[in-house]
């Protein structure tokens, strides 16, 4: 975890990777409830029995599952004081290189792309890359934007 006094200091790591998250397992269930969030109950995601003789052997993750845990996989990587509050502002980038297999671990690295100054506040463009422990390929490469809003005189 990588901790930021301000948005100064977050400034001036422009350029930096923050290092890794931990390993987190993708299980069924977790696929299983995204389907049910999203209405995307395709077979390769949740009939396990069909997709073991799919072109992946088994049940995979949807793509938007690993892209939606990069807001949570980011708190394990850095934190910035002096905040009133940090929004997803949205994407430039998004692709999904390779599958990632129900029961598969995952992790992320982050590096600081760029920080801006807007009427809003700043605007970060971090690219995430969600690798897949033994995986060959990333399982997902984006660039996120956050827009931080600084607290008072912050």
């Amino acid at each position: 975890m990588r901790t930021f006094a301000n948005i100064t200091e977050l400034k001036a790591a422009v350029g930096e990777h923050f290092g890794y998250t931990e390993w987190r397992e993708i299980t069924q269930e977790q696929v299983n409830l995204f389907a049910d969030a999203t209405d995307d109950h395709q077979w390769i995601h949740v009939d396990v029995e069909r997709a073991k003789q799919g072109p992946f052997g088994a049940t995979i993750a949807h793509g938007y599952l690993s892209l939606s845990l990069l807001p949570s996989l980011m708190t394990e990587l850095i934190q910035v004081g002096g905040l009133a509050m940090g929004i997803n502002y949205g994407l430039n980038k998004v692709r999904f290189p390779a599958p990632v297999p129900v029961g598969a671990r995952i992790r992320a690295g982050a590096e600081l792309v760029d920080l801006k100054g807007t009427p809003s506040g700043y605007l970060s463009n971090v690219r995430m890359t969600v690798e897949i422990e033994g995986g060959k390929k990333p399982a997902c490469v984006a660039e996120t934007l956050s827009l931080y809003v600084p607290a008072g005189d912050s």
